[in-house]
């Protein structure tokens, strides 16, 4: 891991000025658009699983998993609980299962889309525990707004998908932005620096980590 991981640089140097704007269309205005079909195939394939294992238990996301590093570290906290990382990458994925070879019963790595992985969940009445997003956020420009889980049309299904919900970041004014959209939505939320010695829950924040910045950690009961 090479501690040689850049700041954030952006041309935004606070929230931004449409963000109420998009989140109050999103709240007003339900996205209808089609799933795709890789997505209705991953959802079937999850709720083949969670009734095979248990649909009774509580259920975890980890959404952007990457190579599903925080999602095994979930699922050994919760051995009780379902946990799923989803991810969109097959390569990421395939080196999960290279790196950690046998994972826990409790544990499904699913590549999918999470917006609409998350409009299925929601739409067959499904409900969270935990949904944690730690990917960084790869959108700085002020034109990637909407780009932004809380810029982006699917807001309200996160919102409505329920739990609690953590996100992580080195880039603090993405996390600002997250807490402005929820308290927007009626949402109260904490932000906070995470110590440095705190254990990262990924290779980013490993990385950030060892580069010498800070991360950060919003949390909200959704």
């Amino acid at each position: 891991m090479f501690a040689n991981s850049r700041s954030v640089t952006s041309n935004q140097s606070g929230i931004h000025d449409d963000l109420e704007k998009v989140v109050r269309r999103h709240l007003q205005h339900p996205w209808r658009a089609p799933f795709a079909d890789h997505d209705v195939r991953a959802f079937a394939r999850l709720q083949q699983w969670r009734e095979e294992q248990g649909a009774e238990r509580p259920l975890m996301l980890d959404s952007g998993c990457g190579t599903g590093r925080s999602s095994l570290s979930l699922a050994r906290r919760h051995p009780d609980a379902l946990v799923v990382g989803v991810d969109q990458s097959a390569a990421r994925l395939e080196r999960a299962g290279r790196r950690f070879q046998a994972l826990p019963d409790n544990l499904l790595l699913l590549r999918s889309d999470c917006a609409g992985l998350w409009r299925l969940m929601l739409g067959a009445g499904w409900q969270l525990t935990r949904h944690q997003i730690l990917y960084p956020n790869p959108w700085p420009k002020s034109a990637h707004l909407k780009r932004r889980w809380h810029g982006h049309p699917v807001w309200p299904t996160l919102l409505s998908l329920g739990g609690e919900l953590e996100m992580r970041s080195n880039w603090p004014l993405y996390l600002q932005e997250v807490q402005a959209a929820l308290g927007i939505s009626g949402i109260q939320a904490e932000l906070s620096a995470l110590p440095r010695q705190t254990e990262p829950l990924t290779d980013f924040e490993e990385k950030y980590q060892a580069s010498g910045q800070v991360n950060w950690r919003l949390t909200a009961s959704l």
